[in-house]
C-alpha cells in the first residue's frame, strides 16, 4: 500500500518491480483520517464490553453429585 503522499514518485516503481509476481497488487491509500475514532464516536453509551476471559458456558454448569 502507497501513502497518498508518495504515490506520484512511487506507485509506477513498484508496479513495475512486482509486474512478474502475480500474488501482489500495488494499491494507493486514498483514506483520509482514521477511522476508528469515527467508529468509537458512533458507538453510544449503549455499547457493552464482555469479558473475554470469561469461561467457557460447559465449564460454568454447576455440578449435579449424585446423579
Amino acid at each position: 500500500m502507497v501513502p497518498t503522499a508518495l504515490a506520484d514518485e512511487l506507485y509506477e516503481k513498484l508496479v513495475a518491480y512486482y509486474a512478474h509476481d502475480p500474488n501482489v497488487t500495488v494499491i494507493v491509500d486514498r483514506r483520509q483520517g482514521e477511522r476508528r475514532a469515527r467508529a468509537a464516536r458512533g458507538a453510544g453509551e449503549d455499547r457493552r464490553l464482555r469479558d473475554r476471559r470469561q469461561r467457557p458456558l460447559a465449564d460454568r454448569r454447576p455440578r449435579l453429585d449424585g446423579v
